[in-house]
């Protein structure tokens, strides 16, 4: 997930999600080892495919929580309707979430309206964001949890405050930024730290997802180290029509 697909979070169970015109794609993440998707990402696009940017221009503090509201249903709706049976990955942001029971109302109603199973509904809030209230995240992701979600902590490697979100969340899956994975494959200290990373997560029972992943000797180097869920490029853009294995996913 890249810094302008991030999707402000949401506040009051009751906005109007109507008021926004937008679609929803979807990046696979994929596991070589069973060579099937593991996950999609769901990424806000224009109403005629356009970048992320084209709708979050229109994004306001006034508006940011109906927004996030829209975001979620849509995901939740579209995935529902391309009979997506996999993990579905949806982008918060803890410090916009005033209530979690109230912010996850409409979601609950989705999931239920639509039929998508709430275990496969996975929350994404990113490393880089500056935690005000930990107590708070905390309390975010135990209801969460409470309801059937899993949690992952995004772009990992790339802010200040990781390791301690880390040990003190325990999300369910942790996503490695592109930041350490770009040119891993000649990049001995990229190496030693994600092998580290991978140490740790095992330990906590944390699942590992690559991001970023553009060229396959970056993704064979990451396979022999013993990763196995990647995202990227290298497999698949985001795509409005979520990709199936048979119809253009690289593997």
């Amino acid at each position: 997930m890249t810094e302008s697909e991030t999707v402000p979070a949401c506040s009051g169970a009751c906005a109007d999600t109507s008021a926004f015109d937008f679609i929803m794609a979807f990046q696979p993440v994929v596991d070589l080892r069973r060579r099937s998707i593991y996950a999609y990402e769901a990424l806000v696009r224009g109403p005629n495919g356009e970048g992320a940017a084209s709708v979050l221009a229109g994004v306001t503090e006034a508006n940011r929580y109906a927004f996030d509201q829209a975001c979620r249903v849509r995901a939740i709706e579209t995935a529902a309707r391309l009979r997506l049976d996999r993990r579905l990955n949806i982008n918060f942001l803890p410090n916009a979430v005033y209530h979690p029971e109230a912010c996850l109302r409409l979601t609950l109603a989705a999931a239920e309206k639509h039929g998508f199973p709430r275990d496969l509904i996975t929350f994404e809030f990113t490393e880089d964001e500056m935690i005000v209230d930990r107590d708070h995240l905390k309390s975010i992701v135990t209801t969460y949890r409470r309801h059937g979600f899993m949690t992952a902590l995004d772009d990992f490697g790339t802010g200040y405050a990781g390791l301690s979100l880390l040990a003190d969340f325990q999300p369910d899956t942790i996503k490695i930024d592109r930041c350490l994975v770009t040119g891993v494959d000649n990049d001995k200290p990229r190496q030693a730290i994600i092998a580290g990373l991978m140490r740790m997560a095992e330990m906590l029972g944390i699942s590992v997802v690559a991001e970023g992943v553009e060229r396959a000797e970056e993704a064979r180097t990451l396979m022999a180290m013993g990763l196995h869920l990647f995202q990227g490029y290298l497999f698949a853009r985001p795509a409005i029509q979520a990709l199936t294995p048979e119809d253009g996913i690289t593997w």
